[in-house]
């Protein structure tokens, strides 16, 4: 009952909503000093660079429920303002699948003669190709649909993100366009997807100079065929021990669109929420986090919650050698 029901659920989200999951999905995983994954500017943005591996899995109990794992690295090149990386990625939900990878280009303008001091402006450029995946050969039906193929219907393409950053010591911004190239994934017969675009932006800033640190931030996605907006509101924590950094935190995400429903002849409107706690430590030049996210509201799937971890390494100069401030992003 619950694999006909999660086969209901995903047809009616993909068929609501598939423009803004084309591509990565932005979900919590920036928070864990990897918003490269989420914003091509940030490749090379320090001295230095960083690896980060995510893994996520939602609806544990459930049949081929949504997952994600991410591969990325980025660093700066030598005595150079150029910064490189490489994102590969492999995004499952249900019956579609789809797996990808970017390179990335970015440039830093550091503003000032001491270099101690981050005050950077960056550019990036990302190219990916992926491909995408829908298997239709476990559909069956009594009377034959002329739209249901019966096999594994696969279509790769190309498309390009855009983005741009400010880094000023303790504070930040981002901003990015992504899948900006009109192409998209041609595997459905009835529709085509040619508009995938999502606008991203953040900024936030931390607080302190201790051995305790407060960091707001916030994120803000736009989609634009749909229109779909969805903001998130973080927070985050940093204690320094003498064996490296904890920190936690949380992140609220809520969507200005509601999608409408009826329960027994009443009609209500529902917008998605999620609450998603996030624990992390570094501890030299490894750091390791874990998020849970909770979706709030009447109509749910499942009672479970989406589960992710991050392995991250860093590399280069130490961060006591780099810029003279808290940046997690940029140290």
């Amino acid at each position: 009952m619950k694999k006909l029901l999660f086969i209901f659920f995903t047809t009616v989200v993909c068929s609501t909503s598939a423009y803004a999951q084309e591509g990565i999905p932005v979900y919590f995983d920036y928070l864990a000093d990897n918003y490269y994954l989420v914003y091509p500017s940030m490749a090379g943005v320090g001295q230095g660079g960083k690896i980060r591996l995510t893994a996520r899995e939602q609806w544990f109990d459930v049949d081929e429920a949504p997952s994600l794992q991410t591969l990325s690295a980025n660093f700066r090149v030598s005595e150079t303002n150029s910064g490189l990386g490489l994102i590969i990625f492999n995004d499952a939900n249900g019956y579609h699948s789809q797996t990808g990878a970017k390179a990335t280009y970015a440039h830093h303008l550091q503003f000032g003669e001491d270099i101690r001091i981050l005050n950077q402006l960056s550019f990036g450029l990302s190219v990916g190709f992926i491909q995408s995946n829908l298997d239709e050969t476990e559909f069956r039906s009594v009377i034959p649909d002329p739209i249901i193929t019966g096999g594994n219907n696969s279509v790769g393409y190309f498309n390009m993100d855009l983005g741009m950053s400010y880094n000023y010591m303790e504070f930040y911004a981002h901003v990015a366009a992504l899948n900006i190239l009109g192409t998209g994934r041609d595997l459905y017969t009835a529709i085509e997807f040619d508009n995938l675009r999502r606008y991203l932006f953040s900024v936030g800033y931390v607080f302190g100079k201790s051995l305790w640190r407060v960091e707001p931030s916030i994120l803000f996605q736009l989609t634009e065929f749909t229109e779909e907006k969805t903001v998130d509101i973080n927070a985050k924590v940093y204690r320094d021990l003498s064996f490296g950094t904890i920190w936690g935190g949380l992140s609220y995400r809520r969507s200005f669109d509601g999608a409408q429903f009826q329960v027994d002849g009443t009609f209500g409107e529902q917008r998605l929420q999620l609450f998603t706690p996030i624990v992390g430590i570094n501890y030299n030049r490894f750091m390791f986090s874990y998020n849970y996210s909770y979706q709030s509201g009447d109509i749910r799937l499942d009672n479970g919650g989406f589960h992710q971890i991050t392995l991250g390494y860093d590399f280069g100069p130490r961060r006591e050698n780099r810029f003279d401030c808290f940046c997690p992003a940029a140290n």
